[in-house]
């Protein structure tokens, strides 16, 4: 799965976060990028080289670099960064912000990680639709430790 993450990193020139993600994921992706003999360092390097827009009416925290923290409508802004040049964005996000993103249909391609563990609670990052949400099946790929990759893409309409 590391692979895979790092791969998918390539044609990757923009972060975007939602504020809750944020506050951990840059700390920690910033401190895997500075120790070479941590296992994850592969995946932290680009992580932590890769510019950021975090989501959020808080200011920024001092120690994270590259980034850039906007408060503005998140359908406006987020149409502003597709149409700039340049490559992809990966948003990693928890179940607000990206059923804000997948209710404004801003979302071009999902990449879904299915961990094999049943929870009982919990949100649903769809639960928020109010329009039935077609996606074409792109790749479908099992990693030795169970999980399961599925890439969806969503038709242009």
């Amino acid at each position: 799965m590391e692979v895979f993450s790092v791969e998918n990193l390539k044609n990757v020139d923009r972060i975007v976060l939602g504020r809750k993600t944020a506050d951990d994921f840059i700390p920690y992706w910033m401190k895997v990028a500075e120790d070479p003999g941590r296992k994850e360092y592969s995946l932290g390097r680009p992580l932590a080289d890769i510019p950021k827009t975090v989501f959020s009416t808080r200011s920024p925290d001092k120690s994270w670099s590259k980034t850039t923290v906007v408060a503005r409508d998140i359908v406006t802004e987020i149409e502003q960064l597709k149409n700039e040049a340049g490559g992809d964005m990966i948003v990693y996000g928890g179940y607000s912000f990206v059923s804000a993103l997948i209710r404004n249909r801003l979302v071009d391609n999902y990449y879904l990680l299915v961990h094999p563990l049943m929870m009982g609670r919990g949100q649903r990052i769809q639960q928020d639709l109010q329009r039935y949400l077609k996606l074409d099946l792109q790749q479908c790929r099992a990693f030795p430790s169970g999980v399961v990759l599925l890439h969806y893409t969503q038709p242009k309409a």
